[in-house]
């Protein structure tokens, strides 16, 4: 075989290794794993010690239970703008388990694309991860009967789930900022998060429920800042035997605690 001829045949086999090596970098990156999604309690705080209907006021002498009755309606109360005012936020984030994330190498991200049906109508949601640096940025885009691709939240975690924080706007015909959720989760398992108002020139902007777990003998906690009263209420309690306590200084005109036992009804606190 003279020089041309092997001058070609290497430069074949040069072009046929390369492509093989682009090809093969080309696979795998089309098949970047997706990143996790926050934990469900990163988005929805734990309700469900206070949200039983039968545990209310109405069927209960005021009087015997005031002090974990007040606690009930200081978080039912927060309970109701999460449940009502971000029924489809929520929703949204929650249906996102129950799908695939798809990579697109050119725009380098992740989307998660479903359908949602929530109170009679179906919205079309879009969820979009991509790394940046040790962190990853979410985009929640939702279309309805009347809107398309509308913004509704967004955030920031950590690559290994330990923390993060979403902002959401109110709605498509209304979209100015609404909540903040700064939230945490340790790897032994406690977590908090917690939801600030953040409304530009709003009258309870800074206000907040603060939600977290403890190893404490109350192993459960809210603390609810009210702005527009500049008053800080304390609730603890344990979450299996129920049990708990409540500081307000709004309400009580004191700086105590205020008990109650594991049949909810008022005590002296020890």
């Amino acid at each position: 075989m003279n020089s041309f001829k092997r001058t070609v045949v290497f430069v074949l086999m040069g072009i046929i290794l390369l492509l093989t090596i682009f090809s093969g970098c080309n696979k795998d990156k089309d098949e970047e794993p997706a990143p996790q999604l926050p934990p469900e309690s990163s988005f929805v705080m734990n309700f469900d010690d206070f949200s039983n209907p039968d545990d209310t006021l109405a069927q209960r002498e005021s009087d015997s239970y005031q002090n974990w009755g007040h606690a009930y309606l200081k978080v039912a109360a927060w309970n109701t703008v999460i449940a009502v005012g971000l029924a489809v936020p929520v929703a949204s984030f929650l249906e996102s388990f129950n799908h695939e994330a798809v990579y697109h190498p050119k725009e380098n991200n992740w989307t998660w694309s479903y359908n949602v049906a929530l109170n009679g109508q179906t919205y079309e949601a879009e969820l979009t991860g991509f790394l940046e640096t040790d962190s990853i940025v979410w985009e929640m885009r939702i279309s309805g009967n009347t809107f398309t691709d509308f913004l509704w939240y967004y955030g920031k975690s950590h690559t290994d789930r330990t923390g993060g924080y979403w902002i959401l706007k109110d709605k498509p015909s209304h979209p100015e900022l609404l909540l903040k959720i700064d939230w945490q989760q340790d790897y032994d398992g406690a977590a908090t998060i917690r939801y600030t108002n953040i409304v530009p020139d709003g009258p309870e902007n800074g206000g907040y429920i603060f939600y977290g777990t403890s190893t404490d003998t109350f192993d459960r906690f809210y603390n609810i800042f009210n702005k527009g009263q500049e008053n800080l209420t304390l609730i603890e309690w344990h979450h299996t035997h129920l049990n708990g306590h409540i500081k307000d200084h709004a309400f009580y005109q004191d700086y105590d605690w205020h008990c109650w036992g594991t049949d909810l009804q008022n005590i002296i606190c020890p």
